[in-house]
């Protein structure tokens, strides 16, 4: 099995702490911020950063949903880890300044891949899919906080 990343990264006219804590609002902001490849929405313990655990559906293509469970780690400063108790993938977001009232947010994807030929298709075309999923949530985050 081959490892499978997808990053995107958007630059945010908000300051890194107001992007930050955006994200972080697992029971507020980031439903919010959700396209509609994402079902069942539920936060179930926490809600705010390090201790959330949320669940949701991803349907990443007609025939392909993930039922995910993530737990929400902040190893360091400006930091979201969400891992998936169901699979191997982890979502790291990263915000940092960028200049003044301006915030860089990259967001990385990792999960194991399949073997074989599917594997070469996962790995071809799921981290195109995943980072439109993932520039519409940055930009509807842009949006939620520029203002």
């Amino acid at each position: 099995m081959a490892q499978v990343e997808a990053t995107t990264e958007r630059t945010i006219a908000a300051d890194a702490e107001t992007v930050f804590d955006a994200l972080a609002d697992y029971s507020g902001t980031r439903a919010r911020l959700l396209p509609e490849q994402f079902s069942e929405y539920e936060v179930r313990e926490g809600g705010d950063g390090e201790g959330t655990l949320v669940h949701w559906k991803l349907q990443a293509t007609s025939k392909r949903v993930r039922d995910c469970l993530l737990e929400v780690s902040e190893p360091t400063d400006g930091e979201l880890v969400e891992k998936d108790r169901n699979s191997s993938m982890v979502t790291t977001w990263r915000v940092t300044p960028a200049g003044e009232g301006r915030s860089r947010v990259v967001v990385t994807t990792t999960w194991k891949g399949a073997g074989g030929i599917g594997g070469f298709f996962e790995k071809t075309f799921a981290p195109k899919g995943l980072a439109r999923i993932y520039d519409a949530i940055l930009a509807k985050l842009a949006a939620d906080v520029e203002k």
